[in-house]
């Protein structure tokens, strides 16, 4: 068995998964405070998919806690097969969800100058929503790929 940084079951594991859930969490705090998200699709969406990541990595954060609390072994390849098939696909539902509201924040700010001309839209938090976002899907696709690595030296 190869160790793997960033592999479930391990300090360094829990501690990309916990950075993800932070991360995450601060960019629906962001994004929620601002006024009217719900109004654009591509924020509702971003929203969901940052609550899926956040009670994925939750989750599995949960899980590395009991694995090295009580020395149990993560790196069976059942077990990995499962966490990288959903890390894979919440890394794709993240990274389709931050370009969406990526592109509605550069149409707004940029673009049509909205953000200049209605006070009401909060632009500013939704940039930072996005860039959070952004760095949420970073950590995920580190977590997904250390996984994914693990998982094919099994093979």
């Amino acid at each position: 068995m190869k160790s793997v940084a960033g592999s479930p079951g391990t300090w360094s594991g829990m501690a990309l998964r916990l950075s993800q859930c932070v991360f995450a969490a601060a960019s629906v705090f962001s994004l929620v405070s601002g006024f009217g998200y719900s109004n654009y699709s591509a924020y509702f969406y971003m929203n969901l998919a940052l609550i899926l990541q956040t009670m994925w990595s939750l989750g599995l954060v949960c899980k590395d806690i009991f694995a090295l609390r009580n020395k149990k072994d993560l790196h069976t390849p059942d077990n990995l097969l499962i966490i990288v098939m959903v890390d894979w696909v919440v890394a794709i539902f993240m990274f389709s969800a931050a370009c969406a509201s990526a592109s509605l924040t550069i149409f707004f700010m940029w673009d049509t100058h909205l953000c200049g001309e209605y006070s009401r839209l909060a632009c500013r938090q939704f940039g930072l929503s996005v860039v959070l976002a952004f760095i949420t899907w970073l950590l995920q696709a580190a977590s997904s790929f250390s996984g994914f690595w693990l998982l094919l030296s099994f093979f």
